[in-house]
């Protein structure tokens, strides 16, 4: 047990704002923009092109449409499929793939749902499984898609 007066060792964390551009080391992909979601428990990806044969799930990070797209599938036989809740009440199964995202200085390995996030600004959607214990939100910081958000200051 820790005397009174011993200060408490606490792991710096990293400050993100509400948007920040996020890199995909192991697929060469740098300056995504996603969304920092702290309603969000799971993060999530877009991901075109999954399929699942064998054991093995196949998918394609991004979309045709996004300037991201490198159109190179990817297969991994560590995924599973889980249930995923919006804040309307409806439910969802996605695929759950592990996934190295570097987020400011720091990379992290974390699970990443798979879904087609064509019609969402942020291709990437950060949440708090990711964000606990290694990042702080202060919604003032971050880049925003200006032309696709109104800022209203």
């Amino acid at each position: 047990m820790a005397e009174k007066n011993t200060p408490i060792k606490r792991r710096l964390k990293i400050v993100v704002g509400r948007v920040e551009r996020a890199g995909f080391p192991q697929f060469d992909i740098v300056g995504v923009p996603a969304k920092i979601d702290t309603g969000a428990y799971r993060s999530s990806i877009w991901a075109s092109d999954v399929s699942e044969t064998n054991g093995e799930l196949t998918f394609t990070l991004l979309g045709s449409t996004s300037e991201w797209y490198s159109g190179v599938s990817y297969t991994t036989k560590r995924y599973e499929k889980v249930d995923v809740e919006s804040s309307f009440g409806h439910k969802q199964e996605r695929y759950s793939v592990y996934i190295k995202i570097k987020l400011g200085p720091r990379i992290v390995n974390t699970n990443f749902t798979l879904s087609d996030r064509s019609a969402k600004t942020y291709p990437v959607l950060i949440g708090r499984k990711l964000l606990r214990g290694r990042y702080v939100v202060d919604v003032a910081e971050g880049e925003p898609l200006e032309d696709e958000e109104t800022v209203d200051l």
